[in-house]
């Protein structure tokens, strides 16, 4: 059996719907009627200077007030207007929009039509009943026709009458319900006004105070701006911050339109992600504080403002939807941020380089999370060195070529997480003509293992995880003084000290200016105690994660060997053993209170 037809739609039932569950937020009725105020106003003003509207036009404006007593919110305009057969046709004809009506009409005669006119699908008059139990429409057309009253109690049911109204536009008058008489509050309008309309193109009163700013600086051409418009305008949006390290205007129509301002904050070390600091506005209207599919993960940490009528939005314009756009849009905002980054390092490379500490973090996390902008950043992306010299990623490789390459020729960068704590074991490799590397963020971890996949035949190794000499091999290694029989003998004797037998006891030939005792990670277990840090987990360096290197070559090993008194010689072995467990920041509790005795009695 085969059977076609249509879809029957029961009013009755999609009613309630709309009313109750097109917006997840009920204050989203005070946006979308004065978003249909303020296209009114645009209406008739484009119509004006097509020359189709003759009159006077004067002040366009929204007017939004409240009445207590009689329970009511009153939403004004001086706009366009309707005729009584226009209010059938777009307020009793559900989801007819008669903003793309007018698009369409007027597409072909007026300039960017569709960025000036904010409605789309029909329905944002229909939230008025989310918080009335009845909604009166008053309004007068701009032609010569009777002025119409359209009133509804919150039914399928509605009259239209004559009106007494003498001036052009519309007045909205909703009878607020019991529920929801949180909004006859003036201050809670005036705050989601703040929220959502403060940059809408027309202005927006509240008892005599006017909301918004007309015209936003994103609208605006930068040749227009200066630099105190822009921090200016950082300060209105974020008022308790420190002024941006700089910003980009953006600027695109074509194969999309979009505006808007990013700032880059002084952000340091913390990547922590806040996001409500990028605001998402369709045609000047606030939509969403949520930006994650607009904008790369790693500019999430910006702040500033995005602006688009052709980003994908659901019907109650709460939140993004999928769609080719938005990914065209977040590889139009990579590279414009790349590019200026770019364009800053190159215009003025010193001001870049004292900026770094600020820019480092959001250069990198780019790099780790996204290809296209690492294949940009790798141009401009810095490394600081303990000398606090900065070199990019190509002088870097030439610097240090010659100097720090293993038996197998690969290059060694060598650098530090904790230039304090780890202080010994940097001087040991700069005392040996190496370089050592700053990278103490809580995304150098990850950075450097991206810098090995990256970078050809390059190993990153942090400066304490293997004894200097054992990562890279020079012409003029070190020449043990010690026979194997007398390293064998220290290697047993500090082993009884440690009374560990995962620990791995080596005499190694250092310098005689080198620590005696040595404590090192492997490369595997650093790496682990990095990420922990950054995870937040629970992570304690035990002696079943470390190696012991025994300088051999020191004086004060040579003294324990020619030590008879095997008691002597265990506890000078126990002190060495403590120092090097003390330079790793891993000597606590009772073993930290018994070295501290025994040098104050070694010092009697």
């Amino acid at each position: 059996m085969q059977a076609k037809g249509t879809l029957s739609i029961n009013t009755e039932n999609i009613f309630p719907i709309i009313k109750k569950f097109l917006y997840s937020d009920h204050e989203i009725f005070l946006r979308e009627l004065v978003s249909n105020a303020v296209d009114a106003c645009q209406k008739l003003k484009s119509l004006s200077s097509l020359g189709e509207y003759t009159g006077e036009l004067g002040e366009l404006k929204v007017n939004v007030s409240v009445d207590k007593e009689a329970k009511t919110i009153t939403i004004s305009d001086n706009g366009i207007g309707m005729t009584a057969e226009e209010i059938d046709k777009y307020i009793n004809q559900i989801a007819f929009s008669g903003a793309n009506e007018f698009v369409q009409k007027y597409q072909d005669k007026i300039t960017d039509a569709r960025n000036q006119i904010i409605g789309n699908f029909g329905l944002g008059f229909y939230s008025a009943f989310m918080v009335s139990r009845k909604v009166e429409l008053d309004t007068k057309s701009y032609q010569d026709a009777p002025a119409a009253k359209w009133i509804c109690e919150g039914s399928t049911e509605f009259s239209i009458e004559g009106s007494e109204k003498k001036e052009r536009g519309t007045a909205i008058t909703l009878h607020v319900a019991e529920d929801s008489e949180e909004f006859l509050d003036s201050n809670r309008l005036k705050d989601i006004l703040k929220k959502y309309a403060r940059f809408l193109p027309v202005s927006i009163e509240i008892e005599g105070e006017k909301i918004n700013e007309t015209q936003p600086i994103w609208t605006r051409q930068p040749s227009e701006l200066k630099d105190e418009d822009y921090l200016k305008f950082y300060k209105e949006l974020y008022p308790f911050s420190e002024d941006p390290l700089f910003w980009i205007h953006l600027n695109v129509d074509y194969p999309f339109n979009l505006t808007g301002i990013l700032y880059f904050p002084k952000v340091k070390n913390n990547i922590e992600q806040q996001n409500n600091k990028i605001q998402l506005y369709s045609r000047q209207v606030f939509i969403t504080d949520e930006v994650k599919d607009i904008v790369p993960q790693f500019l999430m940490l910006l702040h500033g403002v995005i602006d688009s009528p052709d980003i994908p939005l659901n019907v109650s314009r709460s939140y993004l939807q999928a769609d080719g756009n938005v990914k065209k849009i977040n590889n139009y905002i990579t590279k414009k941020v790349a590019d200026k980054l770019n364009e800053l390092f190159k215009e003025n490379r010193t001001s870049f380089e004292e900026k770094w500490d600020s820019i480092g973090l959001f250069v990198k996390y780019g790099m780790i999370t996204d290809e296209k902008f690492y294949e940009k950043a790798e141009r401009f992306c810095l490394l600081k060195s303990t000398k606090s010299k900065y070199y990019t990623l190509e002088e870097y490789k030439n610097y240090v070529q010659v100097n720090q390459t293993d038996k197998n020729g690969n290059l060694v960068l060598l650098y530090t997480s904790d230039a304090e704590k780890q202080y010994t074991y940097i001087d040991s490799a700069q005392k040996r003509g190496y370089d050592v590397l700053v990278l103490e963020g809580m995304l150098d971890n990850h950075f450097g293992e991206m810098l090995e996949r990256k970078l050809e035949k390059t190993q990153v190794r942090r400066v304490d995880s293997e004894v200097v000499d054992k990562l890279i091999q020079k012409e003029e290694t070190q020449t043990s003084v010690l026979s194997q029989e007398e390293s064998d003998k220290v290697v047993e004797l500090f082993k009884k000290v440690i009374k560990n037998d995962k620990v791995t006891v080596e005499v190694q030939a250092m310098p005689l200016d080198e620590m005696p005792v040595l404590i090192t990670l492997p490369e595997y277990i650093r790496r682990m105690q990095e990420m922990s840090k950054v995870q937040g987990w629970a992570w304690a360096l035990n002696e079943n994660t470390f190696n012991v290197s025994i300088n051999g070559n020191h004086d004060l090993i040579q003294k324990i060997l020619k030590e008879t008194d095997e008691t002597v010689q265990a506890k000078f072995a126990q002190h060495l053993y403590d120092l090097a467990q003390l330079s790793q920041g891993i000597l606590s509790g009772a073993s930290l209170s018994e070295f501290v005795n025994r040098s104050i009695n070694y010092l009697k």
